[in-house]
């Protein structure tokens, strides 16, 4: 409690899938505006916006296993991600920097999700 408020606890992974989303939302609104790219684009669309969808459902798993699945297929959905980032920069559509901004927070989110993964499987067996 501060200042006679409550604070909840700032869930990071939730906090960075959700910001990371919002900036998938908007690279997909320049790629399909700017570059006329609509194909790759969508693809990278639907799995950097699953990420934080994942993570929101994990937070209301009925079971620890049914957490560590969904926080799995966030980690999953991360690595597809990070795939189509990355070709999207070998044909050009993105920018050295624009690529290097956005691969900074998709391996940061999957460091994340490989270490919430990892310690709720060693607190299961």
């Amino acid at each position: 409690m501060r200042n006679g408020k409550f604070e909840m606890k700032e869930n990071v992974i939730e906090v960075k899938s959700f910001d990371f989303a919002v900036r998938i939302v908007n690279l997909y609104k320049y790629l399909a505006t700017e570059k006329k790219e609509f194909v790759l684009s969508k693809q990278l669309l639907r799995s950097g916006t699953s990420i934080g969808a994942n993570v929101s459902e994990a937070q209301m798993g009925q079971s620890k296993s049914d957490f560590n699945a969904k926080m799995y297929i966030a980690l999953k959905v991360a690595n597809e991600t990070q795939y189509w980032l990355k070709l999207l920069f070998k044909t050009e559509y993105l920018t050295k920097g624009e690529f290097d901004s956005i691969e900074n927070d998709i391996k940061e989110i999957i460091a994340l999700l490989i270490s919430i993964t990892k310690s709720v499987k060693m607190r299961n067996e």
